[in-house]
């Protein structure tokens, strides 16, 4: 078997061997680090150098044609680890993709979705409202400025493992304090290296986020037929409540304001309004953005009553993001929520606090084929006709058709015309699906924690 380097030589070096497939430069790149060439570009490169199949990295080691009179050996069932591999996928219909674990070793069932974000995979670790689910990150280059203390969303991580196309480097970054590899291993949480995640991603893309179990074992011995049945028993997402999982055990207050360089992060020493901020798997900077506005923010759990959250006496309340089935959310959030909106007060809500919202007022959720996750989510304002680049992360949607009389759409999203934003029409309320504190991400949509302070203001005024 010939390597990947010799049969590029063969071609006459790396643009003559692009060339000669159809290819760029960056997929002779590809096939030198995965040190292996697609098959279907096998018959040109044959024809090219006079190769024998079995010369291809890769073929079968034995291409000869096959002897009736001789038994073959049974080729590996899917389900045996190939040479090298230490953590696999399992998906819920049987398929298994196998990589080079890493982080953790452990199982972790739960449904696996996709993120392009290209920059702040440990924010989108942290972020409450990926509890439930495996991220594949599109990006290649994830684990390349380690992890550090501040570039965290919530304490604890809720993404239950990650996928990834290269292995982790070390860290090349002044702030990184850890290796991420160390880090997983620290939360608890198993990575997959070496997976074709374009593939993934299309997959995914094509027929909807599948349940399925991340393993890492070190030794290389997986248990499938467990891996297969627990992959194939869990429930998914719809219908399951984990707002409860990842909210706050007990009221408490916030006010650390938005990073600056060179300072770091600040302190809101002055602020002018109170807000009370329903924690359903609230975001740290959502909250620092509402500290910046100049807000005294109150974080309560997501269980909080509206007599609870009124005791406060707050100017305004926001509904944070989180995870979840909105309806299994609203069970509780609902009854709390209109309790708020009966007073008046100003109301401003976030991806999953959007969604309750909306379902206070009377319309209906459901779950989207394909969910928006990615810093790169075009949302297009209804009012004053502006795009906005956007971060995103939800599975589920705000069914626009539902909204009742006094509610109207604000904003929608250009790539499936889903609804992004709503406002009510006869009280101070109003919220997106997107995220606009946008950490790490654009900052188009920082507007609206102006507005909600505005609101405020307006309220106060007695307007």
């Amino acid at each position: 078997m010939r390597s990947v380097e010799d049969i590029i030589a063969l071609l006459g070096g790396p643009e003559a061997a692009a060339a000669h497939c159809g290819v760029g430069t960056e997929a002779i790149r590809k096939w030198r680090q995965a040190r292996a060439i697609p098959a279907k570009h096998w018959p040109s490169i044959l024809a090219a150098t006079g190769l024998a199949l079995a010369d291809m990295p890769g073929a079968p080691s034995d291409t000869r044609p096959s002897d009736p009179s001789k038994t073959e050996p049974p080729m590996a069932a899917a389900d045996t680890p190939p040479d090298g591999a230490t953590g696999c996928l399992v998906l819920a219909d049987g398929t298994i993709l196998w990589g080079r674990g890493f982080g953790a070793e452990t199982a972790q069932v739960g449904e696996i979705c996709f993120n392009t974000g290209m920059t702040g995979y440990q924010e989108t670790l942290t972020d409450p409202s990926y509890a439930g689910q495996v991220i594949t990150f599109t990006f290649p280059h994830i684990g390349n400025v380690g992890t550090n203390p501040e570039d965290i969303e919530s304490i604890t991580p809720a993404a239950r493992g990650l996928i990834v196309k290269q292995d982790v480097t070390e860290p090349a970054n002044w702030r990184a304090t850890k290796h991420l590899d160390a880090w997983l291993v620290s939360h608890g949480i198993p990575g997959l290296a070496g997976i074709d995640t374009r593939a993934l991603t299309a997959r995914i893309r094509d027929a909807g986020a599948p349940n399925g179990v991340i393993c890492h074992r070190a030794d290389g011995r997986f248990d499938i037929p467990a891996l297969k049945a627990q992959a194939a028993v869990w429930p998914g997402l719809e219908g399951m409540d984990l707002a409860k999982e990842v909210t706050c055990r007990q009221t408490y207050t916030w006010d650390e304001t938005e990073w600056a360089w060179p300072a770091g992060f600040g302190r809101q020493t002055a602020p002018r309004h109170r807000v009370v901020a329903v924690d359903y798997g609230a975001k740290r900077n959502i909250l620092r953005c509402l500290a910046s506005a100049g807000c005294e923010v109150v974080v309560v759990p997501a269980t909080a009553s509206a007599e609870e959250i009124l005791a406060h006496e707050p100017d305004g309340v926001f509904l944070s993001n989180g995870p979840g089935d909105p309806a299994a959310t609203g069970a509780y959030a609902i009854p709390a929520i209109r309790g708020v909106l009966e007073r008046r007060l100003p109301v401003f809500g976030i991806c999953l606090g959007h969604q309750l919202l909306s379902l206070a007022l009377g319309a209906k959720t459901y779950k989207l084929a394909r969910g928006h996750r990615g810093a790169n989510q075009p949302v297009k304002d209804l009012t004053t006709g502006k795009v906005e680049i956007t971060s995103q992360n939800h599975g589920f949607a705000v069914d626009p058709k539902t909204l009742p009389s006094n509610a109207k759409v604000t904003h929608v999203s250009l790539f499936d015309g889903t609804n992004e934003g709503i406002a009510a029409t006869d009280r101070p309320a109003f919220s997106v699906q997107y995220h606009p504190e946008a950490s790490p991400g654009p900052s188009d949509s920082h507007y609206l924690f102006r507005r909600f302070v505005e609101m405020i203001e307006a309220h106060k005024a007695g307007a």
